[in-house]
């Protein structure tokens, strides 16, 4: 493709140089620019994209997107905001591919994985051939590639979104961000719907305040309606029960479908019964009752289930199709997963690294005992401190015992960071143990019969990062280990 013809698709630019000159690809990291590519100069949090302009140069780049003029060979665009005309332009680059698939996006602070996976399952049965792109991974076909972040950079996701096009997908569900939404990584992904899950206390160190976190989700909805002629098929799903629900709601430019359980709404859950095997509810919408027997755990499961429903049912599947295959729905690694053994007690892993996740998951554990629930849980480091003590407090208060242990330090040190969720705590239900795997261990030695151990914070992710190090960590792992240790 001609630079040409990336033009008209970007915002204003002054250009310097050979507007007729070859784009093979795309690049924002010098060390993968092959012949031919168009170099993107982004400024990061640490690194500055403008000071491997000559690197990428040398490697065989013809073009660069630059907020700058600079000092190498090849024609220049030079745009105010380099980030955003990244998205445009890649948008472009791969021929629109959300234009030519139904795209439903998901926001909110728990759940989104969840949500995510339950509706690309949902699609799947009903003969939808469903992508998935989320904080696990990125799905098509049983083929799964490993994500960096939650919401990938804009030049890889329209590549990803155009390689499951070519690949014969019809829909894509993916996990978007508040970072994403805040740095335009999805401008030019074209959402036919959009799901707010929740809002709850996280990614403060970025956002500043909870009012600007909601702002920043909020995004979602507000460009979700461009004016266009397809704006009648677009559809805003909400949690009406959420205390963030009207700023939402208040965003939206296309019409909305509420869920929930508590208020009013148009996809409600009624007469909840929960049981060892899961939660039997019914489903009201349009005045018809959908029954549903759920195989997961807790309240938050409900949630995530109607939320999946509900859009699915925006997009067309019958509500009676769609409430029998949330019957069906199988557990999502990480999320409230039981890990099996045969220990007189219960280990269940888990993802929860916010206050509203932790409660949640540990009242959820508590729905299924009568017993003790231990769990051991830390805080991510370089992340949001406010959160800590909240946590701290959240555990103490609900769980019989707390084990306080590390999750991802990255650069922080591991002491001073429970001594943030210390901070918070007064109780003398406690124990500190730095090291995770020692932390697990420890619960599970001392386990008794019917005791629920919650190991939260890290859910599927199979690493630990301490300082610049990535080591393998399991928690589903550790646990098998430690049981198998303590019986043998």
């Amino acid at each position: 493709m001609k630079i040409r013809e990336l033009l008209d698709h970007i915002s204003p630019c002054r250009v310097k140089g050979d507007l007729d000159q070859d784009i093979k690809s795309l690049e924002m990291d010098s060390r993968l620019v092959s012949e031919g590519a168009l170099f993107f100069c982004i400024r990061g949090f640490t690194v500055d994209g403008h000071d491997y302009a000559a690197q990428a140069a040398d490697r065989g780049a013809v073009a660069f997107l630059t907020e700058e003029e600079l000092p190498v060979d090849g024609t220049q665009l030079i745009v105010r905001d380099s980030r955003r005309a990244m998205a445009q332009l890649a948008a472009r680059f791969y021929n629109y591919p959300s234009d030519r698939m139904t795209m439903i996006g998901v926001t909110g602070t728990n759940g989104k994985t969840s949500v995510t996976h339950f509706i690309q399952d949902l699609l799947k049965r009903a003969g939808t051939e469903a992508g998935m792109i989320g904080t696990m991974y990125t799905e098509l076909k049983g083929i799964q590639t490993e994500t960096v972040n939650t919401t990938p950079e804009s030049f890889t996701l329209q590549k990803r979104l155009n390689e499951m096009y070519l690949a014969g997908a019809e829909a894509v569900t993916m996990e978007v961000s508040s970072h994403a939404l805040h740095l335009g990584r999805v401008h030019g992904t074209a959402f036919d719907v959009a799901v707010f899950t929740n809002l709850s206390q996280d990614h403060l160190d970025y956002h500043q305040t909870m009012d600007q976190y909601a702002q920043a989700k909020s995004l979602l909805f507000s460009q979700l309606g461009s004016g266009g002629e397809t704006d009648a098929y677009k559809r805003a799903v909400i949690n009406v029960d959420d205390s963030y629900a009207d700023i939402m709601l208040g965003a939206s430019a296309v019409p909305v479908i509420t869920y929930g359980i508590e208020k009013p709404c148009d996809v409600r859950a009624e007469d909840l019964e929960v049981s060892p095997e899961g939660i039997r509810f019914t489903i009201r919408l349009n005045q018809q009752s959908y029954p549903v027997q759920l195989k997961l755990a807790g309240t938050f499961s409900v949630y995530n289930a109607l939320a999946a429903f509900a859009a699915v049912y925006a997009i067309g599947i019958e509500p009676e199709q769609a409430a029998r295959f949330l019957s069906e729905l199988p557990q999502v690694r990480g999320r409230f997963e039981r890990v099996e053994t045969d220990a007189p007690f219960h280990v269940i892993v888990d993802y929860a690294h916010t206050p509203d996740g932790l409660e949640n998951v540990i009242r959820t554990a508590k729905e299924t005992t009568d017993r003790p629930v231990t769990v051991v849980f830390g805080c991510g480091g370089d992340r949001d401190r406010k959160k800590r003590p909240l946590m701290g407090k959240l555990a103490e208060d609900l769980a019989d015992h707390v084990i306080l242990t590390s999750d991802n330090p990255r650069s922080e040190n591991p002491e001073a960071i429970i001594q943030d969720i210390l901070s918070g705590m007064s109780k003398d239900n406690h124990t500190v143990q730095t090291d995770r795997k020692a932390a697990i261990t420890h619960a599970i030695m001392n386990a008794t019969e019917g005791e629920v151990i919650v190991i939260a914070g890290k859910g599927h992710e199979t690493y630990q990062i301490t300082g610049d190090v990535t080591l393998d960590f399991d928690d589903r792992k550790v646990s098998l280990e430690a049981v198998k240790e303590r019986y043998s």
